[in-house]
């Protein structure tokens, strides 16, 4: 399709250009996660893509309404390109990566994958490229991501 971006994929353990650091967050899959075929529902991904960012945001010393309390504003998802290679069933362990691709003055651009196992050389189950967008809290109307945020995730 025209305008659609592929979601990126980390070289290795090297984060991509832009990006130095590759957060992970282990999450195990349970009965509330798979559908009738016992594999991962879906849409159960955008679920774990959304907790790894809102940890990586955490590890990085801004938690989602702290951010909304001191800055005035919050990240919202604006775009999300989602590719699914291979199905996770009941108790996998799946290693969530995030990392940075893309910083613009109003939105960032974030990779995620979902992994097989905590070896960083595990398969790779499902990517992601999700589009945020940093808004007012009062209006909703996107507005400038402060410098501190963008320097303390590149």
């Amino acid at each position: 399709m025209p305008g659609m971006r592929k979601p990126a994929k980390p070289p290795g353990n090297a984060a991509p250009h832009g990006s130095t650091a590759i957060f992970r967050w282990p999450v195990r899959v349970y009965w509330e996660d798979t559908d009738a075929g016992g594999i991962v529902y879906y849409a159960n991904y955008l679920k774990f893509f959304e907790r790894a960012r809102t940890e990586w945001l955490r590890a990085s010393g801004f938690g989602q309404q702290a951010l909304c309390e001191s800055e005035g504003g919050m990240f919202v998802v604006a775009d999300a390109q989602i590719r699914y290679l291979q199905p996770a069933r009941l108790d996998d362990e799946l290693m969530l990566t995030t990392w940075l691709q893309e910083a613009g003055r109003a939105c960032m651009t974030i990779g995620q994958q979902a992994q097989l196992g905590t070896d960083p050389g595990a398969a790779v189950l499902c990517s992601a490229s999700i589009r945020v967008s940093w808004v007012s809290g009062a209006s909703f109307k996107p507005i400038r991501i402060p410098n501190s945020i963008v320097k303390a995730l590149s």
